[in-house]
């Protein structure tokens, strides 16, 4: 059955599409070619790269304190720091760096998945395809190199 309800008085259809992409930062982020942006780290050209550092900047921040914490405070309260756990019988500060660090960096890195997917789901960026469709960057079945470069 035709759905014959335009909902206008010409006969065309009263809301246009975006072209499949959700938002601005998605439109901006599909017409910026990267490879002649001027990557900077402590001034991005792009939204895009400007929102991944910040995630990135703030992993790095959490990953000191929970590598560095714990031995920072040893060095600053080694009486509190090597005092002995009564569950374990381990000092504080070895639980901590044996157990504490391993286990914060594999949250960390599941914070950071999660960001990124978010950071992408912002920007239109698929992951799904295996190459260039037809019509992008490029003839299909052209083969493109790690380096974003083209083998030839």
């Amino acid at each position: 059955m035709a759905d014959r309800d335009t909902h206008d008085s010409d006969g065309r259809p009263s809301v246009q599409t975006d072209g499949g992409t959700a938002t601005q930062a998605a439109q901006a982020h599909q017409n910026t070619n990267y490879l002649d942006e001027e990557v900077n780290l402590l001034s991005p050209s792009t939204a895009f790269m400007r929102d991944h550092l910040k995630i990135v900047w703030t992993s790095f921040i959490v990953w000191a304190l929970i590598v560095f914490g714990p031995v920072t405070l040893t060095a600053i309260a080694p009486g509190a720091m090597t005092t002995t756990m009564p569950v374990i019988g381990f000092p504080l500060h070895y639980f901590l760096v044996a157990f504490g660090a391993p286990t914060g960096a594999l949250i960390l890195a599941a914070v950071y998945a999660r960001q990124r997917d978010k950071l992408d789901e912002k920007y239109g960026i698929d992951h799904s395809t295996g190459g260039p469709e037809e019509g992008e960057s490029g003839e299909a079945g052209e083969a493109t190199a790690t380096d974003g470069g083209v083998e030839r």
